[in-house]
């Protein structure tokens, strides 16, 4: 027994040793990890410590630890209020039609930009699809209000050319989903495709001559070769998003929701806004951002599970 004791202590201590001796080795590794470290220590852990204000009445003269404790009363008001299921409701369907229809897109873009032999063609292509990622929120909201003014908007003269009448897109809440869902694929499709294109280097050229000697045409190769290549990649891909399902960028549908659109634009993120920064209700609007948050983990963790049974990829 003693001997076993001793084996296992000079086993440790040897597993100390290699650990120690390979720190020492990539020392200017962890050197250049370190300010990647320190900043997520820094802004995204510590900031953590905030999140008991949801289940406090926070005073803002008091302080956190000051405030009276209230326990879940936060909760219980955001799911007792008229708000709670439109806010639920729309943040799940904008998350879902951009997943939908805005996560293939990347995807079918780096498969034709694979197919083209052009090169130069390829590369402006790919210059003008990234760009709308350099642009701020800001910037791609006036353009997309400037496209559907209802005056001179490109859409609206259109629709005047064929006769038709003019619209102010941006009033009407049955239009919000589709324009928010277009302008994110279109901000987003170049960038989104790098990955991909970065993917489909790693699929090895014999299994597409051995396809062409078979017989194999440009779509059985895409069907057989590519899209199995890619497909670990699509997956991983593929969770992240799922896990960001109820996790709408607010900057965006800010700049472009009126009252009006409320019934169909509103959604947490907003929600929180308005609530937490314009009516200064801290603790309320820390509830409800908890709450998106913890079912975004719910969700990222289940699509891991689900992938790494039937699929054999995962995040973790």
């Amino acid at each position: 027994m003693a001997s076993k004791v001793k084996l296992s202590k000079a086993q440790k201590a040897h597993e100390r040793q290699r650990t120690w001796q390979n720190i020492k080795k990539n020392k200017w590794l962890y050197v250049m990890f370190a300010p990647v470290l320190i900043y997520y220590i820094i802004f995204k852990y510590v900031p953590m410590v905030g999140i008991v204000i949801a289940f406090k009445n926070y005073n803002v003269f008091k302080g956190i630890w000051a405030s009276p404790w209230v326990g879940f009363q936060q909760f219980q008001r955001f799911f007792n209020s008229i708000y709670a299921w439109r806010l639920i409701r729309n943040t799940f369907l904008i998350s879902f039609y951009g997943l939908i229809f805005g996560f293939p897109a990347p995807i079918l873009l780096a498969l034709l930009l694979n197919e083209l032999k052009d090169g130069a063609f390829k590369k402006v292509t790919q210059t003008i699809s990234y760009l709308p990622h350099f642009l701020s929120s800001v910037i791609i909201a006036g353009i997309v209000t400037s496209f559907l003014r209802p005056e001179t908007g490109l859409f609206n003269n259109i629709r005047a050319a064929l006769g038709l009448e003019r619209i102010y897109f941006l009033i009407y809440p049955q239009y919000f989903r589709t324009i928010y869902t277009t302008m994110g694929i279109w901000a987003g499709i170049g960038w989104g495709s790098i990955i991909y294109l970065a993917a489909l280097t790693g699929v090895d050229p014999e299994l597409y001559e051995a396809c062409i000697i078979d017989g194999g045409g440009r779509f059985r190769q895409t069907l057989h070769i590519t899209i199995p290549g890619i497909l670990p990649t699509i997956t991983i891909m593929l969770i992240m998003r799922i896990g960001q399902l109820l996790s709408v960028g607010s900057d965006t549908i800010l700049l472009l929701y009126t009252p009006s659109t409320y019934i169909t634009a509103d959604v947490i993120s907003t929600y929180v806004y308005r609530v937490g920064l314009i009516d200064a209700n801290y603790s309320f609007s820390a509830a409800v951002g908890l709450f998106n948050s913890v079912i975004a983990m719910v969700l990222l963790t289940i699509s891991n599970s689900l992938s790494k049974r039937f699929g054999e990829t995962s995040l973790w």
